[in-house]
């Protein structure tokens, strides 16, 4: 049924959830492609170098250690995990990958790590609820 999967992950109690949910719809489905998304905001220019260059740095380290822990949550699926790391606003990065890659289902948390609170989902979650080229799984 889903043939591309799109997990999409914050480091969030309820994005590492939905690693294990999107891991076992891999294993249950068997797609041909699993892929995983971290996010992380623009940083602004107005800090400077090399202010700037050491906010760069400090936040691809933790989108690489968000995706670690996300590749060790789904563990062992039936196909290649593909990973991306992505400057941006997140849920802007999620359609653009889902919309770019062809995914099937997008599958993240209800809550995570965002700025702004939603009254029932994240603002993230939000958004690509309502724009996503494909249906989505939020997971609590």
């Amino acid at each position: 049924m889903f043939d591309r999967i799109l997990l999409a992950v914050d480091g969030s109690e309820h994005a590492l959830h939905a690693a294990r949910k999107a891991a076992e719809m891999a294993r249950t489905m068997k797609p041909s492609e699993f892929r995983i998304v971290v996010s992380y905001d623009t940083i602004p220019v107005y800090l400077g170098e090399p202010n700037m260059q050491l906010a760069i740095d400090a936040r691809k380290i933790e989108a690489e250690e968000i995706l670690s822990r996300a590749v060790k949550e789904v563990g062992n699926i039936p196909c290649e995990i593909h990973t991306e790391i992505i400057e941006g606003d997140a849920a802007e990065a999620i359609i653009d990958v889902a919309t770019t890659r062809g995914s099937d289902v997008i599958v993240m948390g209800s809550r995570g790590f965002g700025r702004l609170a939603g009254l029932l989902l994240g603002s993230t979650s939000q958004k690509v609820l309502a724009h996503a080229p494909c249906p989505v799984l939020i997971v609590r």
